[in-house]
């Protein structure tokens, strides 16, 4: 195994960062920079570009390859920038993974196939094929809820012998899956949590760390979260889980790009340019965010007490 790869022990809050428009739903570079420094500033433990919350999907490669060009640049060395993997066809992963590779990107967090369900021996054949061609640790997203393909404990032994996947960003929406995954593979790879309404538990039963979602809006909470969960301080971290709670349910969403642009712009730290066919949130949709953000900043709790 190589030194790169074997050094990637990928752990704490990793945003899914959102990506930046301006209205005319053009790239916005310098709303991306202020924002990517913004997590950093607050803590956060390393960052993926263009994800599903980065609306990866109306991207092409080429601006793909802009955003985490960008990324790597803002970071600096200070964080670990993964390039999410999200293509429909093998043959393009293996060109966007050298590509981003290229760029100084420090690794890759890979999409089940998107739009055709693979099945299992689909799936891993996928990866194998796409870590082979990006010679850098690959952190491997898991969620069958949205894109129908499920690799389980088992699938993650098999593929074990497979040098570049280090990371499983978990998404089952299933909380016994950690632990069986612990109870399968041991400390082989590292484990995500990526339902952001089941942080306190991923984290209580083992989990590494958070690839998550309102941690964009909200990044010094999603941070005291995580640091006091490996405190052990539980009492703490429950109470600020509640706090968060509401905020964190709407990760969980078809609409989770809406909602959480519009996040972001309430608090001021982005705004709710998307690309079509999403449109902002508009009606009753609308002012529900609003009503639960409004409520998250009239009690959001102090940090500064807690560290």
């Amino acid at each position: 195994m190589s030194t790169t790869i074997s050094a990637a022990k990928w752990q704490g809050i990793f945003p899914a960062v959102t990506t930046k428009f301006h209205a005319n739903e053009e790239l916005d570079h310098a709303e991306m920079e202020k924002h990517f420094e913004f997590q950093i500033q607050n803590g956060v433990h390393g960052m993926v570009t263009c994800g599903s919350l980065g609306e990866a999907s109306t991207l092409s490669l080429e601006e793909k390859l802009e955003v985490a060009k960008l990324a790597v640049k803002v970071a600096n060395g200070r964080v670990p920038v993964l390039a999410n993997v999200s293509e429909t066809r093998t043959a393009n992963a293996i060109r966007y993974v050298q590509q981003a590779r290229d760029l100084g990107v420090q690794g890759f967090m890979v999409m089940p196939s998107v739009l055709y369900a693979a099945d299992a021996r689909e799936a891993k054949d996928n990866l194998r094929t796409i870590a082979a061609a990006a010679k850098l640790p690959i952190m491997v997203y898991n969620n069958p809820v949205t894109y129908k393909v499920d690799l389980t404990p088992e699938d993650f032994q098999e593929l074990a012998d497979c040098e570049e996947l280090v990371a499983i960003k978990e998404s089952t929406d299933n909380i016994r899956r950690i632990t069986d995954l612990r109870n399968a593979v041991g400390d082989r790879y590292q484990l995500f949590m990526g339902v952001d309404d089941l942080s306190f538990e991923g984290l209580a039963v083992g989990a590494d760390g958070l690839l998550a979602g309102l941690v964009v809006a909200f990044p010094a909470e999603t941070v005291a979260l995580y640091k006091l969960m490996k405190a052990k301080r539980y009492d703490e971290a429950l109470k600020l889980y509640q706090w968060f709670m509401p905020l964190l349910h709407l990760d969980v969403s078809t609409k989770l790009v809406q909602n959480l642009k519009l996040v972001e712009a309430l608090v001021g730290v982005g705004n709710e340019n998307v690309r079509r066919p999403r449109q902002p949130l508009v009606g009753a949709e609308r002012e529900k965010i609003v009503a639960i953000v409004r409520q998250a900043m009239a009690t959001r709790p102090g940090l500064g007490r807690l560290f």
